[in-house]
C-alpha cells in the first residue's frame, strides 16, 4: 500500500525510516516518524495532523530532531498490516482491529502481526449509520433491498456490517454493498447513488457534516437484542448515544455503537522514540481538543482503555512515571 508523504528536507537522499543520520548544518540527528491515519473525510486523519506537528514542536530525545508526518491511508485494517510489515512507525487502529491482527483472527486469519505493540488509547469511535432522511429507512433491518457502502473487502468497516447483518438475521445477499471511501459514499447518497453508508469515526465526522448541511439525514439507531447478541462475540463495541445536535436536523440523541481507537507502533521503533511521543501526545491534548471535538477525550487516566496487546516498552515507562501502569 502506498502511502502520502509529505518531504521535509529537499535536496537530502531518501534513507529508512528509522535511520539517524546527521544532516548539514544541523547540530543533531533528525529522524522521520509516520503516523498512518485514514481518509480525508474520517477524524484520523486531522487529529493525525496535530499529532505530527505536536511531535514535531514538542517531542524531546537528546541530540536528536524528530520530524513527523501523518499519512493519509485505507484506516484500521490497512494499518495494522502496515505495521506488521514495519513499514510505518506508528498508526491509528481500532481497538478490535488491533486486537485482531495480534492473535491472527477475522481478517487476519493465519497472519497474525505479533510485533504490533500499543502506544495508547485515544478517543471513541462512534458507529453511524447514515442514510437520508426520504429514504425510508428508519431501522438496519430496512436496509433489506437498499445499497450500502461498508469500505473496502476485509476492512474493520466491512467486517462490521457482516457481524451486524449475522446478528439481525440477515447476509450480505440482503443488501448491494459499495465499496466507497466515507467522502465518496457520502457523494454518492448527496446524487441518490447510495441508500446508506456505515461510517466508523469520531464524530462530528467531516464527511457527515458536510452531507447534513445540505440534505436531511437520519442517523439510523443501532440498539436492541440483535446489538446485544453482537456484543457477545465483538465486547470492543459498546453502547454509545450519539448526542443530539452533532449534526444539522438531527435534534434527538441516537442510540448506537463506539469502539475505542488506539494509537499503535512496532516493536522495532526504538524505546527512546516512543517515550518521547507518548509524552507529546498526553502532555498537550487540550491542544488536540481545539482541532476537533474528539481530541477533548484523549486523556492519561483513559490510556490503557481497550488496550489489549503488549504496550511498547517506551510508552510502559512513560505510564509507570505518571504512576498509572
Amino acid at each position: 500500500m502506498k502511502l502520502s508523504r509529505r518531504i521535509f528536507l529537499s535536496g537530502v537522499a531518501a534513507a529508512p525510516l528509522l535511520h539517524m543520520g546527521t544532516l548539514p548544518g544541523f547540530a543533531a540527528d533528525r529522524v522521520f516518524f509516520g503516523i498512518a491515519t485514514g481518509g480525508t473525510g474520517g477524524t484520523y486523519y486531522p487529529l493525525g495532523g496535530m499529532l505530527a506537528q505536536l511531535i514535531s514542536n514538542t517531542a524531546e530525545i537528546p541530540d536528536t530532531k524528530l520530524s513527523a508526518t501523518a499519512e493519509t491511508g485505507n484506516a484500521s485494517v490497512a494499518n495494522a498490516q502496515l505495521l506488521g510489515r514495519g513499514e510505518i512507525e506508528s498508526a491509528f487502529v481500532a481497538a478490535d482491529i488491533l486486537d485482531a491482527a495480534y492473535k491472527g483472527i477475522n481478517q487476519f486469519d493465519g497472519s497474525a502481526t505479533e510485533n504490533v505493540r500499543a502506544i495508547g488509547a485515544l478517543y471513541p469511535e462512534t458507529v453511524q449509520l447514515v442514510v437520508r432522511a426520504d429514504s425510508g429507512i428508519e431501522t438496519f433491518e430496512d436496509l433489506k433491498g437498499k445499497t450500502i457502502s461498508s469500505g473496502s473487502p476485509g476492512s474493520g468497516q466491512w467486517q462490521l456490517l457482516g457481524d451486524l447483518m449475522v446478528a439481525h438475521g440477515m447476509t450480505r445477499e440482503d443488501v448491494s454493498e459499495d465499496f466507497s471511501s466515507f467522502s465518496q459514499s457520502v457523494d454518492k447518497i448527496k446524487d441518490g447513488n447510495l441508500d446508506a453508508s456505515l461510517i466508523t469515526a469520531g464524530s462530528p465526522t467531516s464527511s457527515v457534516t458536510d452531507l447534513a448541511n445540505g440534505h436531511d439525514i437520519r442517523i439510523v439507531p443501532l440498539n436492541g437484542p440483535a446489538i446485544a447478541k453482537l456484543q457477545e462475540t465483538q465486547p470492543y463495541y459498546a453502547n454509545a448515544i450519539l448526542a443530539g445536535g452533532t449534526y444539522k436536523g438531527q435534534d434527538n440523541d441516537v442510540e448506537t455503537l463506539a469502539v475505542r481507537a488506539i494509537w499503535a507502533t512496532h516493536a522495532d521503533v526504538s524505546d527512546d522514540i516512543i517515550y518521547a511521543v507518548t509524552k507529546a501526545l498526553y502532555e498537550n491534548t487540550e491542544t488536540l481538543g481545539n482541532v476537533h471535538p474528539k481530541g477533548k477525550e484523549i486523556s492519561l487516566d483513559k490510556a490503557l482503555e481497550s488496550v489489549s496487546v503488549p504496550l511498547h516498552p517506551g510508552a510502559e515507562k512513560y505510564y509507570t512515571e505518571k504512576g498509572i501502569k
